[in-house]
């Protein structure tokens, strides 16, 4: 149809969906299916968080707010950053949106004019390139290695940069890698940025999901200079089970703040009302469940490295957040499509390939559910690998 724009004729459809949903059409006939695509966690919303909600609704909280969130939350978050990650925001600097990825989004939006150039390590979330597309940016992928651990070096974001330079965007904890950036390595490309006065796009929104001797650190937390010149941004759906009721903010410095608020005001409004009060007693509230969830997960975590290393024709870095694995299977001689079509329709076994994050070697698996069906997801992938 020739009236649909430019912009988003080029922008690709959500493979990590289109996956979950093709998973859910066949768990909907009847069929039985082991799901290692997700990217939500398995256990529902506490039920303190939900019961605030009702509480919410039943007092009338169903009005218009502010468009960047009601000030109990954003002063909730302002305390939250200061607490977890040495970060100084004003409630003034934080915009609640609706969830991370329109997070993501409106600071693109804020930033990037057209033409201007993003560099994004690959393999990468999904979203991102699209994001930028649509903002009239360009996407620059940076290829990172698994002999680095899926982490872009200071000299491949050297090489990467060009006049047209605008922003660099970083999601550590990773998705789909589960790579986790030292503070050094932070650093070391944010003295990089600071150079050229690129802006930087931290997604943080699995901080809370780190593991072993791994530890998470906020790149605007390192200076001054990297704080007015980096947007974090961070959520409610992987830490507290709340993917559904699509919650996110941005933390920015004051120019930039002011800017992604005028985005909010001319698009949702504002995040749902009832909802924000659920996130402001997910913050207040006993913060306990996240280390027992962060344990269950890091069990699993660990069962799903010991069976990978075990089987011939892939290879595994061991992911140091988040929940997932992202596997190399370059050697099983398909494409990575192909590959997660095979095993769906034939090994009943839900994976997303590689491609979806710019990466043709390999699929994502993720360990966020039950030992049972990672055990038996896990057993069947093995067949197919030996079978290909």
């Amino acid at each position: 149809m020739d009236s649909i724009s430019s912009r988003i004729a080029q922008v690709l459809p959500s493979l990590t969906l289109a996956v979950t949903n093709q998973a859910k059409a066949m768990q909907a006939k009847g069929e039985e299916v082991y799901g290692l695509a997700g990217g939500e966690p398995h256990s529902d919303t506490p039920d303190f968080i939900k019961e605030a909600a009702i509480k919410a609704l039943q007092e009338g909280k169903t009005k218009y707010t502010a468009s960047a969130g009601i000030p109990e939350l954003r002063q909730a978050l302002s305390e939250k950053l200061l607490k977890d990650n040495g970060l100084t925001y004003d409630p003034k600097q934080i915009c609640v949106t609706a969830g991370a990825k329109m997070a993501c989004f409106n600071a693109i939006l804020a930033v990037v004019e057209e033409g201007d150039e993003v560099i994004i390590p690959t393999p990468y979330w999904v979203s991102y390139p699209e994001m930028v597309r649509l903002a009239g940016g360009i996407p620059v992928l940076v290829e990172t290695k698994e002999s680095t651990g899926w982490k872009m070096t200071p000299e491949q974001f050297e090489d990467a940069m060009t006049p047209a330079t605008k922003m660099v965007i970083l999601n550590s904890p990773s998705n789909p890698t589960g790579a986790v950036y030292t503070e050094q390595e932070l650093r070391d490309i944010g003295d990089i940025a600071l150079g050229e006065d690129i802006v930087i796009l931290s997604d943080e929104i699995y901080e809370k999901l780190v593991y072993g001797d791994a530890k998470h650190v906020s790149i605007a937390s390192l200076s001054e200079e990297l704080y007015n010149l980096t947007i974090t941004v961070n959520g409610f759906s992987k830490a507290y089970s709340m993917t559904g009721w699509r919650l996110g903010y941005t933390a920015a410095p004051k120019a930039l703040a002011e800017a992604i608020d005028k985005i909010q005001n001319h698009t949702v409004s504002n995040v749902t009302s009832f909802a924000q009060y659920a996130a402001v007693a997910a913050l207040t509230g006993d913060q306990t469940f996240i280390e027992d969830l962060r344990g269950e997960y890091d069990v699993s975590r660990q069962f799903m490295f010991n069976r990978l290393k075990g089987i011939n024709n892939i290879r595994v870095v061991e992911p140091k957040g988040a929940f997932y694995f992202f596997v190399y299977t370059g050697n099983l001689g398909l494409k990575s499509q192909n590959l997660c079509d095979k095993l769906l329709s034939r090994y009943k076994v839900a994976a997303v390939p590689g491609i979806a994050f710019g990466y043709d070697d390999g699929i994502r698996l993720s360990y966020c559910t039950t030992l049972d069906v990672l055990n038996e997801g896990l057993t069947r992938f093995e067949q197919f690998c030996r079978e290909h």
